[in-house]
């Protein structure tokens, strides 16, 4: 096989007058190669002719197809099966499309980084941990909230991805921030996001969520489905508090946790020289997003007042938002209402309120007890032994350590009122005897 450059001069000799047999002697090659390429018109490589395939007659389908369900091969070949009567492998369907998938992932990789100008965007997401509390592992569920000019976040931590958990964690964000703007970017979680289609563009968000953003005056919007990267400024924040603010770290107490959390947003995450901006976000902040933010103006909490249905457990208690608070224990498997009214949780079953009880904040694991509710669950004297061994005892309503409240209505942490499962299980024993 000759060379490119040979049988360019070839073509040249050729072209000069020269004979087959002149051009093979100067060339030093066989003359029926010269004739051979003379006849190609120039170099070519050397290659087997293509086999005709089972799916060639299919391309343009299977073209169309490979989009609609995203490079798939074992569907199209079930659909290949199903609309053309085509009974193939899933090797012979992969062989098929290899090149339109290479092309897929680079389509995948392939990011134009996008900058908001200030006040115009919040990126919103949700990330799980496992953190060390009180001793035990338990399951974090991070909600860092970023600024898309500034890049200054906020995270606050929740047992749940709630629905409530993502509005109250934007409503302190924005009290935070002192300001709102004007785009907020979610995920598609179930608690946002009813319906979104990523094919024809369908988006429906929950009514809820559609009336916190009207309450707050800010636009919704949710990032397209399978691609994080479109809200990749809070992807990588939740990394980033994940490596630097909860890693390697244990705590006392879940407040000890938000305490920490509360300085290493204010001590570190605001001061840190950012790799994308090359500032500090709060610097960024302060001389450009503070002022282009949306004034709050005394907008009161879209949480202030809200009702949610709940049924009364056995311990006679209702969870809400991370706490719990008595009922009657009539209503032990009953359905009510927990009405949130100014700082105050109402209990209704069929319209009229069976108990009263001040709102602690969320997730602070605190139990309201009313002792009339709990009483008659136990004998006189197993009831008083009960509450000498879960000191402090029960008074008629619980005190409190510092929490949502006027000092004298508020209520006991658990890790005050819990003790362990063998202090419970003396107690049982001499109630069952």
């Amino acid at each position: 096989m000759e060379t490119p450059q040979e049988v360019e001069r070839m073509l040249q000799l050729h072209a000069r007058g020269l004979s087959q047999r002149t051009i093979a002697h100067e060339l030093g090659c066989c003359p029926r190669t010269v004739r051979r390429y003379l006849r190609q018109g120039g170099w070519q490589p050397y290659g087997q002719p293509r086999r005709s395939r089972r799916l060639d007659e299919q391309i343009a389908w299977l073209r169309e197809q490979f989009e609609q369900h995203r490079g798939n091969a074992e569907v199209l070949r079930q659909e290949l099966l199903r609309q053309k009567g085509i009974d193939v492998s899933q090797r012979t369907v992969e062989r098929a499309v290899a090149a339109w998938r290479r092309e897929l992932r680079i389509r995948q990789l392939a990011t134009v980084r996008y900058e908001t100008p200030p006040g115009r965007q919040l990126q919103a997401d949700f990330g799980q941990c496992a953190v060390s509390i009180g001793g035990e592992r338990r399951r974090v569920h991070l909600c860092v909230l970023t600024l898309g000019y500034s890049r200054r976040l906020v995270v606050r931590p929740y047992g749940h991805e709630r629905q409530a958990n993502w509005l109250q964690a934007m409503e302190e964000a924005f009290r935070h921030w002192g300001g709102i703007p004007e785009q907020v970017l979610v995920d598609n979680a179930r608690a946002l996001v009813r319906r979104h289609d990523p094919a024809s563009g369908e988006l429906v968000f929950h009514p809820t969520f559609l009336a916190f953003a009207e309450h707050w005056g800010f636009t919704p919007r949710a990032c397209r489905p399978y691609r994080p990267r479109t809200k990749g400024k809070d992807e990588r924040g939740v990394r980033y508090v994940k490596g630097s603010g909860l890693a390697g770290h244990t705590f006392r107490s879940w407040g000890a946790m938000e305490a920490h959390l509360a300085w290493w947003m204010r001590e570190v995450a605001d001061v840190r020289r950012h790799g994308t901006t090359g500032e500090r976000p709060l610097e960024r902040f302060q001389r450009d997003e503070a002022s282009a933010l949306r004034p709050l103006c005394g907008k009161p909490s879209f949480l202030a007042e809200r009702e949610q249905k709940r049924v009364v457990a056995k311990d006679c208690c209702i969870q809400l938002e991370g706490n719990w608070y008595s009922a009657p224990q009539q209503l032990i498997g009953q359905r009510i209402t927990a009405q949130v009214r100014h700082q105050t949780v109402r209990l209704l079953h069929r319209g009229r309120i069976v108990a009263e009880h001040p709102l602690q904040s969320a997730n602070h694991r605190c139990r309201q007890v009313i002792r009339s509710h709990w009483q008659g669950l136990l004998p006189a004297e197993q009831l008083q032994q009960a509450r000498a061994s879960l000191q402090p005892a029960i008074p008629d309503r619980c005190q409190a350590t510092p929490a949502v409240g006027p000092p004298a209505t508020r209520a006991v942490r658990t890790s005050s009122l819990a003790r362990s499962l063998s202090d419970y299980a003396a107690v049982l024993t001499e109630v069952e005897a």
